[in-house]
């Protein structure tokens, strides 16, 4: 049988109709979708996309299962490397990891490995009405600081080993930045929720509303018994840029402004935590989080969208497929532009002006690309007499962001880099405190979902090995 050179479509909200709603925007592979889609796939001995996948998911075997129709036999293969295969079928850039060693992909297109990822898990979620089988447990108590993707895949994995897990919040819900960072229209909340209660039938237990480092130090989880700590509190401190302008009303982090969307619902005209309904949105950066923030911002209203990106469009680090869809929704892309300053109305002879202080437009100048920086992209060198000014009354900075100094502040022994990223060993996830690991983005700073529960499932095994010799 001749083999379809290109990956089976994704249906999708059509472009006019989801930029106003924030319903997911992929709808998903159908079963017959699905087995098509698996049967492009080659089923290689030497499995080149098994080395691309951070968490090692056994990928031909999973696919092989789909090409037989047995979805749920394909679940429980996913299971075993990943405790988020929804999650991950959805957020995680394939294209850079498993599909870039698709030896398909020499020829033809990749096999559309997290499409039928996605599949298997929502239809294990529609489907399955078993209960799952808990391990012997082993009488040791680990503590897990933050219940992000690096959080969660630790206390998985510890749990299916029998240990007595806690997860410790500081929000109110768990799931860290899957919940507050990342668009109900790409990750829709109620998928989180399932997840999270999938490791609950685990025995994994989820305390909310506990701020490590406030509520309780580290040095106090190991007072109350537990044996060894997981941090993966994430990077939440924003990052602006210095330039005048930035305290006027009106602009945002991207932080702040994605979490009073996403996680307090700020787009509900009765949330006690409301959001500014911008005719004119200027988003600043070029990921995956800018990506999100400007298709909110346009779902909340917005009639004109600029991403202000001071690289080109061939430089950009969001995932393609966000980039197109947020073309298809109409954001405009400022490319090859970065912000020298905010402007904002000011009248000082009448403060109870509501306007006063609030933001009305930001100056741009012109960029073109010059020679390579140290991480090989070449440098955005700035044009003189080139700037002009955009008219927008929201401007949100989307820069990168920093983990949060406080662990660090309480808890004695760790180490830390020059950006607040606490200093692990690599193969381990073994920090310079004895007992301690940590992962994800409160180690790399913001980086991805899957390299995150990477992070996790390496220190779950070196947790389980450092407490296995401890007590042999």
């Amino acid at each position: 049988m001749a083999i379809q050179p290109k990956k089976h479509e994704m249906p999708v909200q059509e472009a006019a109709v989801r930029a106003r709603n924030f319903k997911e925007v992929a709808l998903g592979y159908t079963p017959e979708i699905a087995v098509a889609e698996a049967q492009r796939c080659l089923n290689c001995k030497n499995k080149p996309c098994v080395a691309g996948c951070p968490v090692n998911i056994q990928i031909p075997d999973f696919i092989s299962k789909i090409k037989e129709g047995d979805f749920e036999g394909a679940y429980d293969i996913i299971s075993g490397s990943s405790s988020l295969p929804a999650v991950c079928g959805r957020v995680c850039p394939q294209e850079t990891q498993c599909e870039s060693k698709c030896t398909l992909g020499i020829k033809f297109e990749p096999v559309g490995i997290g499409r039928l990822e996605r599949f298997v898990a929502d239809y294990h979620n529609v489907h399955f009405k078993g209960e799952v089988v808990l391990p012997q447990p082993n009488g040791h108590k680990v503590a897990v600081v933050g219940s992000g993707p690096s959080g969660l895949t630790c206390a998985g994995d510890l749990a299916k080993k029998g240990y007595k897990v806690t997860v410790f919040e500081a929000l109110h819900l768990a799931g860290g930045v899957l919940v507050y960072g990342i668009p109900e229209f790409r990750l829709p909340k109620d998928i989180v929720a399932k997840e999270v209660e999938t490791l609950k039938k685990y025995g994994v237990d989820v305390e909310t509303n506990v701020v490590i480092g406030k509520t309780l130090t580290v040095d106090e989880l190991f007072e109350d018994g537990y044996e060894a700590v997981f941090i993966g509190s994430g990077a939440g401190l924003p990052r602006f840029m210095g330039i005048p302008g930035e305290s006027l009303k009106g602009v945002y982090s991207a932080n702040e402004f994605l979490t009073r969307s996403n996680l307090m619902k700020a787009y509900d005209g009765g949330s006690h935590t409301p959001i500014m309904h911008a005719k004119n949105v200027a988003v600043v950066g070029g990921g995956n989080v800018a990506m999100d923030a400007a298709r909110t911002a346009l779902r909340l209203g917005a009639e004109n969208v600029y991403i202000v990106y001071r690289r080109s469009m061939d430089e950009l680090p969001a995932r393609k497929e966000e980039v197109e869809h947020a073309e298809e929704e109409g954001i405009k892309f400022e490319i090859l532009r970065n912000p020298v300053e905010i402007l904002g109305y000011n009248n000082p002879d009448d403060r109870r002006d509501p306007k006063n202080g609030c933001v009305t437009g930001m100056r741009v100048i012109k960029c073109e690309l010059g020679e390579p920086d140290e991480k090989g992209r070449r440098r955005p060198v700035e044009i003189k007499g080139s700037e002009y000014e955009i008219p927008v009354d929201c401007v949100i900075m989307s820069i990168g962001t920093s983990p949060n100094p406080l662990i660090k502040s309480t808890t004695q022994g760790l180490s830390v880099n020059s950006h607040g990223g606490i200093i692990v060993e690599e193969q381990t996830g073994k920090t310079s405190r004895e007992g301690v690991y940590a992962g994800g983005d409160a180690v790399t700073g913001a980086a991805t979902v899957i390299l995150a529960m990477g992070a996790g499932k390496t220190a779950a095994k070196a947790i389980d090995e450092y407490l296995s010799a401890k007590n042999n």
